[in-house]
């Protein structure tokens, strides 16, 4: 039997039996309904499409007159030729409003955040993976899943964290989540109170900003030093939970000290609040030794731990996982209980085997070549060929710098690049406080972008910013 699925809006002008006919009509005219077909009967599509018998038979009358269709006894109604349909006046046709999708302008030079290098992937040990996850436990796959993650999946990364940052836990802390915003979310949930307040790094990640906003949490902005957030001015606050990026502040990219981190857990200790501590992209580390996460150095259990795939291994995992201080292990129980795990149990199951055949670590390693590699090489290339014109922000670790033009604003910055094919991107829109916005810096991300475009994006952009005629 046929199925219509027509968008019938009940608020337009044009009379439902009417838009029912014409999505017919046309149906038919195109093909997608063929010769001898039989449409589907009175009482059935009524029901089907929620509306009375009497907008599907006026609906039919016309298809009738027109001689699209015929009715035959015991049958019903039957397509007939196109050839063979009668040319009367027809309803006017409904012309819909065109849509303004917002298509996201594509640049050959792309200094995206957030994109990792596609060529490095490991797609065929994914793949692999994915197919023994599906071959090995297929009857566990089909269901949910456990409601803190998969337990093997668990365990590797009890593991992982304690060798690659320092972090002691058991497999009943640790949460897996689907994506930074989700995993936020949940926390948010476990630490409602009646002092709905978080102090935030100003400038920070816009995401984590949004959801809290979103949850109707007051955002606390704490201006930043040369090494990272100013503890003094934390301190000043009442608010009841902090959420900072340590090892990598988002996005200026400065690697906060011990003795801040130290001054930090202190403050949390003073005060009975807790520190989300987002652990984006430790892996990744350029210059000096590797510093331990903050939750390493929790010893009062004040660190909510937030870590993630998207950038170490692929933002499309959608996987996160957070790891719980001891007292909270409880109130997520209570509270989640009717909740469902989010993350795909093959994609969990697959990470879980992708971790313990070792393929992980392996991973991990190379990327930390090709990464640095490019970091390296975009360096050296606004060194070159920008040289004192430009400060460099941030480049000790991560997936991404800034880039500091004095005297220029970020759009003019921004617009200028465009022009000769060159995307770069505004960080201000990071701040929780747009008047201290330094309006001439952009950032430049190189994850994603191949090598042999960094060197060609840079020379463009001293082109556009610095040419006498652009």
């Amino acid at each position: 039997m046929l199925e219509f699925i027509p968008l019938l809006d009940k608020h337009n002008n044009v009379p439902i039996y009417v838009q029912l006919y014409q999505y017919i009509k046309q149906k038919i005219e195109e093909g997608s309904i063929q010769e001898g077909s039989i449409l589907p009967s009175i009482r059935y599509l009524s029901g089907h499409l929620k509306v009375s018998k009497t907008t599907v038979e006026g609906a039919y009358q016309q298809l009738i007159a027109e001689g699209y269709v015929e009715s035959k006894p015991r049958i019903g109604l039957i397509v007939l030729p196109l050839e063979q349909t009668v040319l009367l006046p027809s309803f006017p046709e409904i012309k819909s409003k065109p849509c303004n999708f917002n298509k996201e302008e594509m640049f050959e030079y792309d200094f995206k955040y957030g994109d990792i290098d596609l060529d490095s992937f490991p797609l065929n040990t994914w793949k692999r993976c994915l197919t023994k996850a599906l071959t090995n436990e297929p009857e566990q796959l089909l269901h949910y899943g456990p409601r803190q993650g998969d337990i093997g999946l668990r365990r590797e990364l009890m593991d992982y964290l304690f060798q690659a940052r320092g972090v002691n836990c058991s497999i009943e802390q640790i949460v897996i989540c689907s994506g930074t915003q989700h995993a936020i979310s949940l926390i948010i949930q476990l630490l409602s109170s009646t002092d709905r307040s978080v102090a935030m790094e100003n400038p920070s990640y816009g995401g984590s900003q949004s959801v809290f906003s979103n949850h109707e949490w007051k955002i606390n902005p704490i201006p930043l030093e040369q090494d990272g957030i100013d503890v003094t001015q934390l301190k000043k606050t009442k608010a009841k939970v902090a959420y900072i990026t340590p090892s990598h502040q988002f996005p200026y990219g400065m690697v906060l000290p011990i003795q801040k981190r130290l001054s930090i857990l202190d403050w949390a200790n003073q005060n009975n609040s807790f520190i989300i501590e987002d652990d984006y992209d430790s892996e990744f580390r350029y210059q000096g030794k590797p510093i331990p996460a903050l939750k390493a150095l929790d010893a009062k259990e004040k660190v909510i731990y937030l870590g993630t795939f998207s950038k170490s291994f692929s933002p499309a995992a959608r996987v996160n996982y957070i790891v719980l201080p001891q007292s909270l292990i409880d109130v997520y129980n209570q509270i989640f209980i009717n909740y469902n795990q989010s993350v795909s149990p093959i994609i969990q199951k697959g990470l879980y085997i992708f971790m313990n055949e070792g393929h992980f670590q392996s991973h991990i390693r190379r990327m930390r070549k090709v990464y640095q590699r490019k970091h390296q090489l975009l360096v050296n290339s606004i060194i070159k060929y920008m040289g004192n014109k430009v400060e460099i922000i941030g480049q000790k670790a991560g997936l991404h710098l800034l880039v500091k033009v004095e005297n220029v604003s970020t759009k003019e910055l921004i617009n200028k690049a465009k022009k000769v094919g060159v995307r770069v991107y505004e960080p201000p829109s990071y701040y929780a406080n747009e008047k201290i916005v330094e309006q001439s810096i952009v950032m430049i991300g190189f994850g994603g972008i191949p090598e042999e475009k960094i060197v060609e994006g840079i020379i463009l952009l001293r082109k556009a910013w610095f040419s006498k005629k652009s």
